[in-house]
């Protein structure tokens, strides 16, 4: 797509698809996926110097700090294959983190876009704890918006299709307190900057698609 603009955040609560969007918006802009998640396990599995002191933390059970989440993410923007372009999930996740990823601009705002999901708690509390997958290859289905074609097995594998331990509504409500304490807030460092694009992310997938792909398409000035 001509003139498009190819640094682009995917911002929302849990839930919002951020990770189904990020792919589908990537591919139909040509620009490169990048999940924070799939980075991580990447060096740990290659072995790189990151790689290890992450694969450290992760075998305690304990969450990568804020301070090589972001080294692991600066070396991945370096990268050759991003030069075109990049779509950035799961990252920032702390007003920190999205301090430091503005400073590997060199000076000037890496940050295009930020495109915020924006979807209403209860509806995402029923789309989480509708959530399951497959207990083989790790496919992903919601009992409400895609669901398996025989019930508890996966339309992929056979596999059988569970509910992870964390998707109880419990769970899920407290997930949304964490959110709204230290994640939310990186909305109104980039609403400051002017860079936010609020996107209805109710509906279906394909609905959600070209609203993101309208609203990129939009003139729209930045402002810093």
């Amino acid at each position: 797509m001509k003139g498009h603009v190819k640094r682009i955040l995917l911002f929302g609560p849990p839930g919002a698809g951020k990770g189904t969007q990020a792919a589908a918006i990537a591919d139909r802009l040509g620009i490169v996926h990048v999940d924070t998640g799939s980075i991580i396990r990447e060096n740990i599995r290659t072995g790189t110097p990151l790689g290890l002191e992450a694969g450290a933390y992760v075998e305690k059970g304990e969450l990568v700090p804020d301070e090589l989440v972001i080294r692991l993410i600066a070396d991945r923007l370096e990268k050759p294959d991003v030069a075109d372009g990049w779509l950035l999930d799961g990252f920032p996740r702390s007003l920190e983190q999205a301090k430091a990823l503005s400073e590997m601009g060199d000076g000037d705002e890496p940050v295009e876009r930020v495109v915020f999901i924006d979807v209403p708690e209860n509806l995402l509390v029923e789309r989480l704890t509708s959530r399951r997958i497959c207990s083989g290859c790790k496919a992903v289905y919601n009992l409400q918006t895609m669901p398996p074609s025989e019930p508890d097995r996966c339309d992929k594998c056979g596999g059988r299709l569970t509910q992870r331990a964390d998707d109880n509504e419990e769970s899920v409500r407290n997930r949304f307190r964490v959110y709204r304490e230290s994640t939310a807030p990186i909305a109104d460092y980039y609403e400051e900057k002017g860079l936010i694009v609020r996107v209805d992310g109710t509906g279906t997938v394909g609905e959600v698609t070209e609203r993101i792909m309208s609203a990129l398409a939009a003139d729209r000035v930045r402002t810093k």
